[in-house]
Formats: structure tokens, sequence, C-alpha cells
């Protein structure tokens, strides 16, 4: 399961969080305006993606990556 990373290129102050199976159909799915949270800010261009092999892991890591301390976490090292 990949955890991932957008950035808006257009608003480089956004940033979304997101868990899938495939990478690459759900950053097409973004750009394509398919998602209510993220198509104002279209075009993103994923920064980071973290592959793990527990499913629960990668939720457990997405849920903190969208907290307050998860979002100062991603904007220090992403």
């Amino acid at each position: 399961m990949w955890v991932y990373v957008l950035r808006s290129v257009k608003s480089r102050e956004r940033m979304y969080v997101g868990l899938t199976e495939d990478i690459d159909r759900r950053v097409d799915e973004h750009n394509a305006g398919k998602s209510n949270s993220t198509y104002r800010f279209r075009p993103w261009k994923c920064e980071v993606k973290i592959w793990f092999d527990d499913p629960e892991k990668a939720k457990r890591f997405e849920s903190y990556l969208k907290t307050g301390s998860g979002r100062t976490f991603s904007k220090r090292h992403f």
C-alpha cells in the first residue's frame, strides 16, 4: 500500500496526503479533477511515495501525516 504526498504545481503551499495501491492511477485521477478535495489546485506533482507491506501501518502513517504534527513533519522533511 502506498502513502503519498502531492504538492500543487500552481499553489506550492498546498499539499495532499493519500493512500492507494496504484499510485500512478491515483495521481492521474487527482490531475483529472476526479477528487473533490484536490481538483481546485491542479495540477499535482507527487513529492513523496512510500510503500508499506502492512496496510495497517500504511493507514496509521497516512493518518499521522494528516495531523498537525504530521503536517509539520511533512513540511520539514518533504
